[in-house]
């Protein structure tokens, strides 16, 4: 059993296919046996992939702030709801517990703890894994990524990136793929400063 962590949006978004991708995401970690990691929210895609996993009869470890949870947005029926105290340990916990990360669509708060990870992984620090890094897959809802991702082009021709730092960053159209890139294992990891370049 692999611990996959999903971060996604508080909210649903306008269309309803971004609960429905949310809800197979959920469901294939269910079926393939692993376990969810999320932010313990009832709200949003993070409810919609917490109840799918759920219902497939998966295990979900939510993990949310306390500040949170006084404003009622818990989901109390997860497996396990770990209550942090603020946004920084949550992160944390949530990274630490991560043997692979799935990043629906979402705002602001999606981006810092997908983008935290990424740096992570790019120094080869990150608190999960052994390897110093985990797999990082984006799933392209309708297309809802192309703009980062071209981005993610613009700072490797820039010369701000090296271009292996950049294919951290894997996407996906396809839910089940998405679970199983996750789990695939870590990739390999380049110093930032392996030959002083500063790409």
């Amino acid at each position: 059993m692999a611990n996959v962590a999903v971060y996604c949006g508080s909210s649903g978004g306008v269309d309803p296919i971004y609960r429905a991708v949310a809800a197979e995401v959920g469901a294939s970690i269910a079926a393939d046996g692993h376990r969810l990691v999320y932010g313990g929210g009832s709200v949003g895609l993070m409810g919609t992939v917490a109840d799918a996993t759920l219902a497939g009869g998966g295990h979900v470890l939510g993990i949310i702030t306390q500040h949170l949870l006084d404003k009622e947005v818990g989901h109390h029926g997860v497996t396990e709801l770990a209550v942090e105290d603020d946004m920084h340990s949550r992160k944390a916990a949530m990274a630490t517990h991560a043997d692979g990360v799935i990043v629906l669509p979402g705002g602001f708060g999606t981006l810092d703890e997908t983008f935290e990870v990424l740096t992570w992984n790019q120094l080869g620090v990150h608190p999960g894994s052994d390897h110093g890094a985990v797999p990082v897959v984006f799933l392209d809802v309708d297309g809802y990524f192309e703009g980062l991702f071209s981005f993610i082009e613009r700072v490797v021709d820039s010369g701000f990136m090296r271009p292996e730092h950049g294919t951290m960053a894997q996407r996906t159209l396809d839910p089940v793929e998405a679970v199983r890139l996750a789990v695939g294992g870590p990739p390999a990891v380049l110093p930032k400063w392996a030959d002083r370049n500063p790409r």
